[in-house]
């Protein structure tokens, strides 16, 4: 009989990040057994030697890496212990290439697999208020979605492997052009020797204003970059949108710009910063007492 009928409240996190741990967390409030592991060692409760161990131990793996390399050797390093009982979700944002390859893996060793990258910052995964974007096997989703509804408010399913990651890239472009102009017009604002607040108090009654824009300039007029989501990350989601739009023959001079000013961050040592920091390009420049 299989150990998910068996134990369904036993399942593992690999990538104990800034949401991958508040995961693992949500999770044992909920009442599950939950194994971790993070290619660092962090004193969490039930941290696993291993991935393959983890395979061992766990049928349901949710997985937080960095970046496609990353998943691709947890998947490789689980190969041999996976089976039928074991269903693998990668949440990580990376491109559709190493994706659909994991989930290949995942799947001639006899496992399922599903594509969920999500959409939600640290105080979403706190609150286990993530949206999860699905793409595979609707009978997958299924089995696993009692335990992906611990940590969501919101489970999208939105076609094959590999649809979910492209999408997710989608909406991170917006996300990223939206807080690189944003940071241009806190910058116009200040030049003009108007009050940062006053930008904001316009925003509040305007179309152009969103949940994002709420959330980030505060952030950017006390300038504070507590990481939400870091600058490194949302670079690399970049850098994912420009090399499918190149194999695709297509032109983002929006992203392509707001790209370049991310990475003259990194160069900078912001990476750990939340991704608004692009802001302080225009704030370590501009004159203490501007003048209208």
């Amino acid at each position: 009989m299989s150990l998910f009928n068996d134990h369904p409240e036993k399942t593992g996190v690999i990538g104990l990040g800034i949401i991958g741990s508040r995961v693992a967390e949500v999770l044992r409030h909920a009442g599950h057994h939950v194994y971790v592991w993070n290619r660092t060692p962090k004193p969490e409760p039930n941290f696993v030697s291993s991935p393959a161990e983890m395979a061992q131990l766990a049928e349901t793996i949710q997985v937080f890496v960095t970046d496609g390399a990353a998943l691709l050797s947890v998947v490789e390093a689980m190969r041999g212990h996976i089976g039928r009982r074991h269903v693998v979700m990668n949440h990580s944002t990376i491109d559709p290439d190493s994706t659909r390859r994991a989930a290949a893996i995942v799947q001639e060793a006899g496992g399922a697999f599903l594509d969920a990258p999500f959409t939600g910052s640290r105080l979403a995964a706190e609150k286990g208020a993530l949206v999860y974007y699905i793409g595979g096997d609707p009978k997958v989703l299924d089995r696993v979605r009692p335990l992906l509804e611990k940590s969501a408010k919101e489970i999208m399913p939105v076609g094959g492997i590999g649809d979910a990651t492209v999408l997710k890239v989608a909406t991170n472009m917006i996300s990223a052009t939206t807080v690189e102009v944003l940071a241009e017009a806190y910058a116009l604002t200040v030049a003009a020797g108007i009050e940062p607040e006053r930008l904001a108090e316009a925003l509040q009654s305007n179309a152009c204003a969103s949940v994002l824009t709420g959330m980030k300039i505060p952030a950017i007029i006390a300038r504070e970059y507590e990481p939400h989501f870091s600058l490194k990350n949302m670079f690399k989601d970049a850098q994912i949108a420009l090399g499918i739009a190149q194999k695709q023959r297509i032109d983002l001079p929006a992203l392509s710009t707001t790209a370049s000013v991310m990475f003259k961050g990194m160069q900078k040592g912001w990476g750990e910063a939340d991704y608004s920091v692009v802001a302080r390009h225009f704030q370590d420049s501009a004159p203490t007492n501007p003048e209208k």
